[in-house]
């Protein structure tokens, strides 16, 4: 039997091409196993994902984790979402964010003010929701402080990903205490192994990507992580080893790695701060079928 499902972590599934079918069995399996929610990320198409979830589950919930917004206009996003949440019964919640310089470069878009764009974006939104239909919650990818104002000015939750547990500690103080419905995410690099080394090794290798942007950077920066940015900016310039430099107090206060008694606790503590924990889930020895597995013994 699978322990209380209040205690379980939300799932990110990434529906990836050729693998998309067993991605959605993932997700049924997920939610009879009593898993609370599922995060789709912008990888593999995270609506459509959603769309399959909508008709292939009856009650998991299940949002976007992120979307950007640069990918498609107010308009169509809109008139997606309320066809998603309609037809789930109200499961689904639309996560947006303006997503990281490279997504937006790729998308030959031009990116202007995140706190303005997102605002118009989602003024635009509610606008066009007498023809769309009914929008589901807004939730906004909000890393620093001025975001996380802003969602709970315009929205209905906010979202981190690979967040500092210590600096959100001070970082949930800003949420409103009458704000209760306000929903909170994390999202949490976790790799379940006995081996402790090699699964840091998994989530090092993850972090790449994100320690190279600079806004990430300054995120840690803000949380207290100055010498490691610094060391992280200078291995880059150098074109030097950046996982050499990730120190073991910095990975371990934003990702989860070890034993499955290691990550219940790790996951149990964002839950202590009134966040709900999103395990993006690696393997040490497969993909995401095996790591999702590995997720699922934790709690057997």
């Amino acid at each position: 039997m699978y322990g209380d499902p209040v205690t379980l972590p939300a799932l990110s599934l990434v529906a990836t091409p050729t693998k998309r079918r067993p991605v959605i069995e993932l997700a049924q399996r997920a939610e009879q196993l009593g898993f609370p929610a599922i995060a789709c990320p912008s990888l593999g198409s995270a609506l459509g994902l959603c769309a399959s979830l909508a008709h292939e589950t009856s009650s998991i919930r299940f949002y976007t984790a992120i979307q950007g917004i640069y990918g498609s206009t107010a308009h169509e996003m809109g008139t997606l979402a309320s066809h998603v949440h309609e037809t789930s019964g109200g499961r689904f919640a639309l996560g947006l964010g303006v997503s990281h310089e490279p997504m937006v470069k790729r998308l030959g878009v031009q990116a202007g003010r995140p706190l303005s764009d997102i605002r118009n974006y989602v003024d635009i939104l509610r606008s066009n929701e007498k023809y769309s239909g009914e929008l589901p919650p807004i939730y906004l990818a909000a890393l620093r402080d001025k975001m996380l104002d802003l969602a709970q000015e315009v929205a209905q939750g906010a979202l981190w990903a690979n967040a500092s547990h210590s600096f959100t500690v001070h970082q949930v103080k800003r949420v409103a205490r009458e704000r209760s419905s306000f929903r909170l995410s994390n999202m949490i690099p976790t790799v379940v192994s006995d081996d402790v080394e090699a699964a840091k090794a998994v989530n090092r290798k993850t972090m790449i990507n994100y320690v190279r942007l600079p806004n990430y950077r300054n995120y840690w920066r803000a949380a207290g992580y100055i010498d490691e940015m610094d060391a992280i900016e200078r291995t880059i310039a150098e074109g030097g080893d950046v996982t050499a430099v990730m120190s073991d107090r910095w990975l371990t206060d934003c990702t989860l790695a070890g034993p499955a008694s290691t990550i219940r606790e790790g996951l149990d503590r964002w839950y202590d701060l009134g966040i709900e924990p999103i395990a993006v889930m690696s393997s040490t020895s497969g993909g995401q079928v095996k790591a999702v597995a590995e997720l699922f013994d934790v709690y057997s």
